[in-house]
């Protein structure tokens, strides 16, 4: 028979390692600058780097955290977004996609 102690010894440590590897998971997820989808969309990390001259629908100030896409809230650093098969963005990036929030 199990004691509640011998229980709480067992699940505690459990749930830390599960809380550690969900959010290494997450991290893992964020999309990379090289990755097809994103050269594709013209997606940068740091929405300053993008090429003006190649990208005329870039505006000052359009990043990812005001875009339509974005699925995480303004202040969120990182996000899913559908047009990079839901990996995460950096709010302050961009890409082609880019949709203002109405």
């Amino acid at each position: 028979m199990t004691t509640r102690r011998q229980f709480m010894f067992t699940i505690v440590p459990a749930a830390a390692t599960l809380a550690v590897t969900a959010t290494a998971a997450r991290a893992a997820d964020h999309v990379d600058e090289k990755d097809p989808a994103a050269v594709g969309l013209g997606y940068k990390h740091d929405a300053s780097k993008v090429d003006a001259k190649k990208y005329p629908t870039y505006k000052a100030g359009a990043a990812c955290a005001n875009c339509q896409f974005y699925q995480g809230k303004p202040t969120d650093a990182w996000a899913g977004c559908p047009l990079l098969g839901g990996k995460q963005v950096n709010g302050k990036g961009w890409c082609s996609g880019y949709a203002k929030k109405a």
